[in-house]
């Protein structure tokens, strides 16, 4: 168990629905750290977690705090942070987190707040657990539990998992990413971070494979896929193919991909929206390394909790 923590809660997208499992997961949290700002689970304004100057102001008041917390946590996904982008305060944030040992943790939705942060203020954030659909599950995931503060508690953290393909090499880069929705979202916008050589990492929920091939070749057709060195996919959760696909499913997809690109796909990874996820550092730096079907993911450049 880390040692006690202070936890900032945010949630700048929806409305938390499930508020038996925020509860639970602040409970949870409570036992060995002190929770912050725990109202906002309780707000609401349509879907949304509350009205748009709400959300956005447990953005902004981030950069006005006297006193940083450890962690910043976001409350869930859903909709809503697009709303948000163009009135954040980047350069305070900028000022207020520079050179700060402070985790901003969320995914999913969160993903458009975490990319704009990189793309504006050059922020490292986390691809990470967030209160109620991860702290607050029954069962809690003792996986995602031991990745999470494991990177978040040392200034450098590898990843290793088996690919089903035999593949080898290695690819270093600046990783980023998260969920592709999101990603697409923002293309065109000057949301979206403009990474060249990086390593993108990718997941989703509710998408079938034709749609996350189209996402993807949004990303081809933009001249974003072709100038990273690789792709991680980690967990299309709820994607599963029908009986139109006949046989066409997400590894259709990576193959196409992979050979219009040239770009390799790293796949299997446990990340995204399962039960069992690891934690990502957006814009950390990343060395991955392919053997055989062995992959290692090393990851450095990225705030982490000191003792």
């Amino acid at each position: 168990m880390p040692r006690p923590r202070s936890i900032r809660l945010i949630a700048p997208s929806g409305y938390c629905q499930n508020q038996i499992a925020a509860k639970r997961g602040i409970e949870r949290l409570s036992i060995e750290h002190t929770i912050d700002n725990t109202t906002v689970i309780g707000r609401r304004e349509q879907r949304f977690a509350g009205t748009d100057h709400e959300r956005l102001n447990d953005i902004n008041e981030l950069a006005q705090l006297s006193s940083l917390p450890d962690i910043i946590l976001a409350a869930r996904g859903g909709y809503g942070a697009s709303r948000l982008l163009e009135a954040i305060d980047y350069a305070g944030l900028q000022r207020r987190f520079a050179n700060q040992p402070t985790a901003i943790c969320g995914h999913s939705d969160f993903t458009a707040i975490q990319l704009a942060l990189l793309a504006q203020a050059d922020l490292v954030t986390f691809s990470a657990p967030m209160l109620a659909g991860n702290f607050g599950a029954d069962p809690l995931s003792s996986f995602t539990q031991t990745h999470f503060w494991g990177i978040l508690t040392q200034p450098s953290y590898t990843l290793t998992w088996q690919d089903t393909q035999p593949l080898t090499g290695s690819w270093q880069g600046q990783l980023w990413g998260g969920n592709l929705t999101m990603i697409c979202s923002l293309v065109g916008t000057p949301w979206l971070p403009k990474v060249t050589g990086g390593i993108l990492a990718i997941e989703d929920i509710n998408e079938s494979p034709f749609r996350v091939e189209r996402m993807l070749l949004q990303l081809y057709h933009a001249g974003i896929l072709s100038q990273q060195k690789a792709v991680i996919t980690g967990s299309f959760t709820h994607g599963e193919p029908n009986d139109y696909d006949a046989g066409y499913q997400l590894t259709s997809v990576w193959d196409y991909l992979q050979k219009k690109t040239g770009v390799p796909f790293i796949n299997q990874l446990d990340f995204g929206h399962d039960a069992d996820t690891v934690t990502l550092p957006i814009g950390a730096q990343a060395s991955l390394i392919a053997q055989e079907k062995q992959r290692h993911l090393q990851l450095s450049g990225y705030p982490y909790l000191v003792d």
